[in-house]
């Protein structure tokens, strides 16, 4: 059965960190690129990261650009996203996504359809 599990969100502060994970399960993320998601109620889901399967080249929105990292192991099958200086605008549920080898952006962003398998989301709520 093949599963997409995120994991490490959270309350954090402003300014703060946090690192999340992706795990895969039942299949092989060596030739699957991965993407971050996040989405606020009332507002459409915004691809802000994107890490390639072979070359492991990157994306990053403007938005998380110089504040987001994504990293994967392919031994561990697991992508990562550290988050840091964490605003409350990055309050959300954080979802991760597979596309077959590369990341496909458009408009700046990732792109939605083009992904086929997502995880269930974990929450980051970014709060004093």
């Amino acid at each position: 059965q093949v599963q997409l599990a995120e994991s490490g969100g959270g309350l954090v502060q402003p300014g703060g960190s946090l690192k999340l994970s992706c795990a895969a399960s039942g299949w092989s993320l060596d030739d699957w690129a991965v993407g971050w998601f996040r989405q606020v109620p009332g507002k459409e889901r915004e691809g802000f990261s994107c890490i390639s399967s072979r070359d492991g080249s990157t994306f990053y929105a403007d938005s998380v650009k110089g504040r987001f990292t994504i990293s994967r192991d392919n031994d561990k099958n697991t992508v990562y996203l550290q988050m840091n200086s964490l605003k409350r605008d990055d309050t959300a549920v954080y979802y991760c996504a597979t596309e077959r080898l590369s990341c496909s952006v458009a408009g700046g962003s990732l792109n939605y359809y083009a992904f086929d398998y997502w995880g269930s989301g974990t929450l980051v709520t970014v709060s004093s």
